[in-house]
């Protein structure tokens, strides 16, 4: 029998009969709201809503989903949390990933201007260099989340939305792809609406495939930080010396905008460990170390990398998994 190709196999998949399908379709089903985004996702993207509903009358409600969103890793203390990503075998394995795929990194660093290193640490800390992708149906957790977790609902049925459209615009099976519980995929573990946005074809095949091509996945991650604003060869964070009378709450906010200077927080006795220009922007950091506060001083590619995942936990993570790779390989 000849092997369908994906688009074809997608088709079949949405204008089959719904022989197998559940029949506890989103027709029935009482669900606030699910009969009104199949009307606007249909209206908006001229899809016959018969199809919206046989994909989505698979999707399963998962509890474990819910749970997991509502107790996040980014809510550990940073100790604990640097403690999940700062391993000697994660540090060891992206080694072994920037050896496996040096001439990749270094076009891709050439052609995004992003740092090598700050590429393998994203997908080391995202997937751990591909091995571990998520264990969810991405179907199951957009469709969770966005009719089932209140706080985040419309994000979730944006993202829900996106990830029919990139399916189809994909060849992607909607019934298989699994990811993260919040329904992040591949590699480099992209929502739906950053993968139709900013994924690239790094291998030059006609795809973006981010579950199965490394080529892609490292090249998406150079587009990413590359369109959301990353500079070649600027800093990113450094540790700042405290005076004992320096006013820190007047510069503690989110940890993620760029609220301050380094001058003013160096007035106010707040002193980076690195040569940063007075007249960068910058944001302060104190977080709870191991052996009492931390104090760190961002700037411009340390608020990018927030863009990836926004938390300051995850942004320092990375940047410290990146200099602990380049160290090691270097040293090799």
């Amino acid at each position: 029998m000849r092997k369908l190709s994906a688009p074809v196999m997608l088709a079949v998949i949405l204008l089959a009969p719904a022989t197998g399908i559940p029949s506890d379709t989103p027709i029935t089903r009482d669900i606030p709201g699910l009969q009104a985004f199949v009307h606007d996702v249909s209206e908006r993207h001229a899809l016959e809503p018969e199809r919206v509903e046989r994909v989505l009358a698979d999707a399963q409600h998962q509890q474990d989903i819910i749970d997991a969103i509502t107790s996040p890793a980014e809510a550990l203390p940073w100790h604990r949390y640097r403690s999940i990503f700062l391993q000697e075998d994660r540090i060891r394995d992206g080694v072994s990933f920037w050896d496996e795929n040096e001439e990749l990194l270094s076009r891709v660093a050439d052609e995004y201007g992003v740092d090598p290193a700050i590429l393998v640490a994203i997908i080391g800390v995202e997937t751990r260099y591909g091995e571990h992708s998520g264990r969810h149906r991405v179907l199951d957790a957009l469709f969770t989340l966005a009719f089932d977790y209140p706080p985040r609902a419309d994000f979730f049925r944006s993202e829900l939305e996106h990830f029919l459209l990139l399916t189809e615009e994909e060849g992607l099976d909607p019934f298989e792809i699994r990811g993260s519980y919040a329904g992040a995929m591949g590699m480099p573990q992209f929502i739906a609406s950053s993968y139709r946005h900013y994924a690239v074809d790094g291998s030059g095949d006609g795809r973006r495939d981010l579950m199965n091509d490394v080529a892609d996945a490292v090249a998406s991650v150079g587009n990413y930080f590359s369109e959301h604003g990353w500079r070649a060869g600027a800093p990113v964070v450094a540790p700042a010396n405290v005076a004992d009378d320096a006013d820190t709450h007047a510069f503690t906010g989110d940890g993620i905008r760029l609220t301050t200077t380094v001058g003013e927080l160096r007035e106010a006795g707040i002193d980076p460990e690195a040569e940063f220009r007075d007249d960068a922007q910058a944001l302060f950091l104190e977080l709870d170390g191991a052996s009492g506060a931390e104090h760190w001083v961002g700037l411009r590619n340390f608020y990018v990398i927030t863009r990836y995942n926004h938390s300051p936990l995850y942004a320092l993570a990375a940047f410290q998994l990146a200099e602990a790779i380049r160290d090691e390989w270097e040293a090799r």
